[in-house]
């Protein structure tokens, strides 16, 4: 057998699995073969920082002949992409709903993930009279429904599913990098990767992050870690921003201190020392800013005026932001 034989004898190999492999990915929607129209239902986006969560309901064709369908996070881009076109091209019918960081954070991700499902399920032009989901049983729908655990790996039409839930919030996050640049979401799409956390650190949350996500993620305080004051920082920046400061610059660094934060409030230039601490055993946060610590971010206060060429007659003054646990508040003219 020549080397080009080989390779043609191992393609149609791996063909052959693959044919394999969707007759299995197919067996639910043989189960339930008496049914006129199986709708595959599955989400994408419970567990980032940002950006909706987004369902998709598929019908595909009884004679459905597309291959390398599978759970969308175990494709690759390039694959996914592909996949998207041909299942546009073959279904029967495709419905997308999604709901937005603010729903989420009013009803809670459950409930919003619900409400994604519900939406994608009425924009389906064909109604189906049965529903294949992944995990899930959805309230007030009147379809039969048929809960399978890891069914974006199990049935064909779930996977469809899967894959375009996947590529359409792919897509959204890609255009919201360009919108609102500085956290990464073309690369991480919303989740908590450690560009996005110094994202939020340096600029604060913006208009599409889930606040009570970031809020319990940055929370989430490690003792005795470098993280920890990271961590608080980016509590802080979010909590400022919340109380209507524009953040300018974190962790100023100058020969003779650091200054944790330097905002805006008005026109008032405010130079922000940040202080965590587990609990108040040790007393509270914001009894650790000393005489000596003051001194110190005022004379770095002074060298930051004159770098960025501000004059000594600028109005600012001196805030501590104390965490002592989940607690948290602004001291303002703290020094």
């Amino acid at each position: 057998m020549t080397k080009k034989e080989e390779r043609e004898a191992r393609k149609l190999e791996k063909l052959r699995l693959e044919k394999e492999r969707m007759y299995k990915m197919f067996s639910f929607e043989r189960e339930y073969a008496d049914r006129q129209s199986i709708c595959g239902i599955d989400e994408v986006g419970r567990g980032p920082f940002a950006g909706p969560v987004v369902a998709a309901a598929v019908i595909l064709p009884k004679d459905c002949d597309i291959l390398y369908l599978n759970d969308s996070k175990k494709l690759s881009e390039k694959k996914r992409e592909l996949l998207y076109d041909e299942i546009y091209e073959k279904a029967v019918a495709i419905g997308i709903g999604m709901s937005s960081e603010k729903v989420i954070d009013e009803i809670n991700i459950l409930q919003a993930t619900y409400k994604a499902m519900q939406q994608a399920i009425s924009k389906l032009s064909v109604k189906p009279d049965l529903l294949l989901n992944d995990a899930v049983t959805i309230p007030e729908v009147d379809i039969e429904q048929v809960p399978i655990i890891k069914g974006d790996a199990k049935s064909a039409s779930i996977a469809a599913a899967s894959i375009v839930a996947k590529v359409t919030r792919d897509r959204m996050m890609k255009e919201y990098d360009a919108v609102y640049p500085g956290y990464d979401f073309a690369k991480n799409k919303g989740y908590g990767t450690k560009a996005h956390i110094e994202g939020i650190k340096k600029q604060g949350i913006c208009d599409i992050h889930r606040r009570t996500f970031v809020k319990k993620e940055l929370y989430n305080m490690k003792k005795n870690n470098r993280e920890t004051g990271a961590k608080a920082e980016a509590i802080a920046c979010w909590f400022l921003g919340q109380q209507g400061y524009d953040i300018l610059e974190q962790n100023f660094y100058t020969k003779v201190g650091e200054i944790d934060i330097i905002a805006k409030e008005g026109q008032t230039l405010v130079f922000v020392e940040v202080k965590y601490r587990k609990d108040d055993k040790k007393g509270y946060p914001a009894q650790a800013v000393d005489q000596r610590k003051q001194q110190k971010i005022r004379k770095s206060a002074m060298i930051y005026l004159k770098k960025n060429h501000l004059s000594f007659e600028q109005q600012m003054r001196f805030d501590v932001v104390e965490i002592l646990g989940k607690k948290i508040r602004v001291i303002k003219h703290a020094f």
